[in-house]
């Protein structure tokens, strides 16, 4: 099956079997392997890529399923030069142990800011109505999704935390 897949900005004409993941095209097809196969039954979060700037498990995407959306993944977000400010944090914060939940991590930690800033609350939101407050309990319960197999989880809601408050600073200035 031939498809073009919007990824990081550009664009890449694939022939895959409809049966393969996005997982397995950005890895295994364009050399992508940032995003990182846990699970693969989207229980540990390590393959969270943004579609449309929204998360999602990629070994559970077909990518037939995403042609003509724009996809992102770690190596979108920041380069060594330039890192995101999450990407940063997670340097500053000690966020990131041995490595292998980070991308999907900071992939998760990216649309789960978009989704704050949007307005949409969570199961540990205290109301319903925006703003939220970035207590632990809340973005413990945004980031339920995304598993760290080496318990760096203090430091991951510390660099969340840190880049949230960044971006808010920068977004008033």
């Amino acid at each position: 099956m031939q498809i073009t897949l919007h990824l990081n900005g550009t664009s890449h004409h694939l022939d895959v079997d409809p049966r393969t993941t996005l997982l397995d095209a950005l890895r295994h097809h364009l050399g992508l392997t940032g995003t990182k196969k846990g699970c693969d039954h989207g229980q540990c979060g390590a393959c969270t890529v943004l579609m449309d700037g929204r998360r999602i498990n990629s070994c559970l995407t077909l990518a037939c399923m995403v042609e003509d959306r724009d996809i992102t993944t770690i190596e979108g977000l920041g380069t060594p030069g330039n890192l995101s400010p999450l990407q940063q944090q997670f340097l500053d914060h000690d966020g990131y142990q041995c490595g292998y939940c980070t991308p999907g991590q900071i992939c998760s930690a990216t649309g789960m800011l978009e989704e704050i800033a949007a307005g949409w609350p969570s199961h540990a939101s205290d109301s319903l109505d925006a703003p939220f407050d970035l207590t632990h309990a809340e973005i413990a319960e945004r980031m339920s999704g995304n598993l760290c197999r080496c318990a760096a989880y203090s430091n991951i809601v510390a660099a969340i935390r840190q880049a949230a408050q960044e971006t808010r600073h920068e977004d008033a200035a």
